[in-house]
Order: structure tokens, then C-alpha cells, then sequence
């Protein structure tokens, strides 16, 4: 845990203009002690730890206390990968069963949560190299590609390909690998032209 600790805070100070950008011991500490992300993914990771091996009401009990001291809520049963950044972090909600890739960054009022008419899988799964702005909501049993970016305040209901730039309520995509989309929107689908 400590490497992925490690890598947390690494890549924080690798996205963070706030924290000068230099991986000495100095920002690597200060990083550690100020940044909420960081206490969040180290109880998230011992929370969940201990959903899987069936101690599940002391792993939700301890992501509820991390919470209320953080802002951020990760529900023990989600899969987070490594080099997350969770900015700001305040009102981030993570639901059960979603799944994050590595080297994602997620602003602060970002919820990866259900619609409430799914079973089983009800959460996004975001791959790797993905940023989400502030306030974005991405709901359902949806896949979000790599190297994807979504809007602030962008509504994400629906699947979205990889390299995708997507804004609005609802989603649609402006952009695909840095260049501009020509898309047709056409029943509910998008297809490139």
C-alpha cells in the first residue's frame, strides 16, 4: 500500500500546480498531510481490503468516517486503480460497484453513481488517463474509454469511446483525439463521420 501511496501523492504533485510541481521529500510530505485525496484512497484501500475478505459493515463504517472527515465518499466495494487525484475532493461520490482506471482526476462534486433502475453492475467504469471536471455527474452501468475528458457539470449517461472530449447535459461528445468531432447523433447512439 505504501507504493501506491507513493504514486498517489507523486502524481498529485505531478497535477497540481498548487504544490509547485518539484517530487522532493518536502512536497511529498506536505502533500501527504494537506491533501484529503490522499486520506481518502488510504482508508478507501483498507476499506476495501476488508469488504472483500466479508467484513463489510466495519469497511462501510470506516468509509463513512473518512467522509466526514474528507468530503469524499467511496463506497468500500468500488475497484480504484493507481496515480488518482481527487481535487478538492468535496462532494466526490463513488458508488459500489464502480471502477477506476490509473491516472484519473476527478474535480470536486463528481459522482459516479447509479440511475436506480440497474442490478448487479449499477456504476460507471472509467479507464485509465481519464479527467472528470468539477460537478460532472457519469451515471449508470456505462464504460467511460481512455483518455477521456468530461466537461464540468457534463450529465453521462451513455458510453463514451476513447479519446473523447464530451460537455453538456446530456453528454455529447466536441471531440475526439484532440481534434475537432463531425458527428451525427443518430437514435441513441453516436457515430463518427
Amino acid at each position: 500500500m505504501f507504493r501506491k501511496v507513493i504514486k498517489d501523492i507523486d502524481f498529485i504533485i505531478e497535477n497540481d500546480p498548487a504544490t509547485g510541481g518539484k517530487k522532493n521529500l518536502a512536497a511529498r510530505i506536505k502533500t501527504f498531510i494537506i491533501y484529503p485525496s490522499v486520506h481518502a484512497l488510504i482508508n478507501h484501500r483498507i476499506a476495501h481490503a476488508l469488504h472483500i475478505r466479508g467484513f463489510r459493515f466495519v469497511a462501510r463504517f470506516m468509509s463513512q468516517v473518512s467522509r466526514f472527515f474528507t468530503g469524499i465518499e467511496i463506497h468500500p466495494g468500488a475497484t480504484i486503480g493507481e496515480q488518482i487525484m481527487i481535487d478538492h475532493g468535496s462532494g466526490v461520490v463513488v458508488g459500489e460497484t464502480a471502477e477506476v482506471g490509473n491516472r484519473v482526476i476527478l474535480y470536486q462534486g463528481v459522482t459516479l453513481g447509479g440511475t436506480g433502475k440497474d442490478v448487479g453492475k449499477r456504476h460507471p467504469t472509467v479507464g485509465d488517463d481519464v479527467m472528470i471536471g468539477a460537478g460532472a455527474k457519469v451515471l449508470g452501468p456505462i464504460n467511460i474509454g481512455n483518455n477521456v475528458k468530461v466537461g464540468a457539470n457534463t450529465v453521462v449517461l451513455k458510453d463514451i469511446p476513447m479519446g473523447a472530449t464530451v460537455v453538456g447535459i446530456p453528454a455529447r461528445i466536441v471531440r475526439i483525439n484532440n481534434g475537432k468531432a463531425d458527428l451525427h447523433l443518430v437514435g441513441a447512439d453516436y457515430y463518427v463521420i
